[in-house]
């Protein structure tokens, strides 16, 4: 190998290490200053900048596992960039800095967008990532040039061999630091014990027994998901850390009387208690992006009365910690259905995935328009006058919950006799009034009705647990389709669509081969 492809090499690699340092580094200051990491901050941007269509394209192929695997690409970008930088560095001696310090830039512009973290916190995370990568490379690329040095008379036997030695054994020595940062980091990542302030907050026991209530059916979903099984989808690549000690509400735009309140005395206020099924707007037929819950909060109707909304205030818009935005009409909070600033979930405060200290919950709307986890604004403005996070992306800026049915249990395999087919059903706050599914046996061309018995109607914001008790199939192949019905008498639509732009349609099909007894 010539002495520049080896030199090019070792440069390269000084450059990849000095990344893996400033990312270790970063995220170890952002821990230590309660702040994001910059990999997550800078991962917020890339989504925000994404449009709607290469969105969608990462939530078909990775599901919810698409925001690892953007953290992971931005990751591996980095050390790439980091590889390319380490040559450039050796014959430019001033570009190394110069990209480093780039790269502190934009993760101080990047921690910016995090409400949470001040101008001088961001800038001390960004630099700090900057500096510990400038000082490796410098290092690395200096270990690296005396490696290579060509032995003259002075030179004692094997030296060039033994500073290879010890450029591996710097940058080796450096990975393993990057790596310590990251975990390090990972295990002190916001000085915020969201566990202990959960635990302080005492509410009353919801008059839902989650454990107890529902229809007795092996495989069906529960009628109150619990909190650890409830789905998870939002835009955030960390959970926010937020102590609610400090935490604020504010209640802004076009108000006679703009206000904020603290976590205590939204605890304080006159709060209800009410059962609602939140649906993602991704959820495909048959999925399972779907929950019902108990929840408790305060009325967002009180909290705008208290606020008095001018006319022409026809949009809410809710704002999150770190910047995410829904806005949906002004009306669905004044209209009589439930619709809450929630910080109780099944007689716990929420959990810190699901938006404690506190979030919007409001029956029969998208929680793409509605659902803002991590709550810090209300906001109201004019419909026309401002779109929310996800409407640019291609999203439809109306979206009410469309009535669907799901089919939980059996899903594929049988045994003759009488099976059970059951499942859950939900019609935004229109509510369910009848369920049925049609069993059609492999080789012929049309099927039976089955009429299920309903479970029980928590509320009209509530799904409800449904069960065909009576089928007795003998050996085959059986194609089972089920149709709900919502609480004004309209079935549900057998047309099938796509969740963009607006929710799935169509009937939840599943094939099951029933085997001999």
């Amino acid at each position: 190998m010539s002495r520049r492809l080896r030199a090019d090499g070792a440069a390269a690699l000084a450059g990849l290490v000095a990344a893996a340092v400033a990312l270790g580094a970063g995220e170890l200051i952002a821990a230590v200053l309660g702040a994001r990491p910059p990999v997550v901050v800078v991962a917020d941007w890339v989504v925000d900048l994404l449009p709607g269509g290469l969105l969608r394209f990462g939530e078909t192929t990775f599901g919810t596992n698409d925001k690892p695997a953007l953290v992971v690409t931005i990751v591996l970008v980095s050390l790439v960039l980091g590889a390319l930088l380490g040559p450039l560095a050796a014959r430019l001696p001033g570009a190394g800095g110069a990209i480093l310090t780039a790269f502190g830039f934009v993760a101080w512009l990047a921690e910016q967008r995090d409400v949470t973290v001040s101008t001088l916190d961001g800038f001390l995370v960004g630099a700090g990532g900057a500096l510990a990568g400038y000082v490796a490379l410098k290092w690395l690329l200096r270990t690296a040039t005396d490696a290579d040095a060509a032995p003259t008379a002075a030179t004692l036997p094997g030296r060039g061999t033994a500073g290879r030695r010890r450029f591996l054994a710097f940058a080796g020595t450096a990975t393993a630091g990057a790596a310590l940062a990251t975990v390090l980091g990972r295990s002190l990542e916001s000085g915020v014990d969201i566990e202990a302030q959960r635990e302080q907050v005492s509410l009353p026991q919801p008059g839902v027994d989650a454990t107890g209530a529902g229809l007795d059916v092996a495989e069906i979903t529960p009628l109150v998901v619990p909190n650890d099984e409830f789905y998870r989808i939002d835009t955030a690549f960390a959970v926010p850390r937020v102590n609610s000690s400090t935490w604020r509400l504010r209640v802004t735009g076009m108000v006679d009387r703009p206000f904020e309140v603290t976590f205590d005395e939204l605890l304080a206020a006159p709060s209800v208690e009410e059962s609602v099924t939140l649906c993602c707007v991704s959820n495909e037929v048959g999925g399972d992006l779907v929950g019902n819950a108990v929840w408790r909060g305060v009325p967002l109707a009180d909290l705008l009365e208290r606020a008095g909304v001018q006319a022409g205030a026809t949009q809410i818009v809710g704002r999150s910690v770190d910047g995410f935005t829904v806005g949906f009409p002004t009306e669905a909070a004044l209209d009589g259905r439930t619709a809450l600033v929630a910080y109780g979930m099944n007689g716990e405060a929420l959990p810190a995935q699901h938006g404690f200290p506190a979030r919007l919950v409001v029956a029969g709307l998208y929680g793409y328009v509605s659902a803002t986890k991590w709550l810090s604004e209300i906001e109201l403005t004019a419909l026309e006058a401002f779109d929310a996070y996800w409407i640019p992306r291609g999203w439809a800026k109306q979206a009410p919950i469309k009535t669907q049915s799901r089919i939980d249990t059996p899903r594929r395999n049988a045994t003759a006799g009488t099976v059970p087919v059951a499942g859950v059903a939900w019609g935004g706050i229109r509510g369910i009034s009848r369920v049925d599914v049609r069993i059609t046996r492999s080789g012929e061309s049309s099927g039976t009705w089955h009429r299920a018995r309903l479970g029980e109607a928590l509320s009209s914001s509530s799904w409800r647990q449904w069960v065909v008790e009576d089928w007795r199939p003998e050996e085959g192949e059986y194609r089972l389709e089920v149709q709900a019905t919502d609480g004004e008498g309209t079935p549900q639509t057998e047309a099938r669509h796509e969740p963009a732009p607006d929710g799935a349609t169509g009937l939840h099909t599943v094939t099951v081969r029933v085997r001999a007894a």
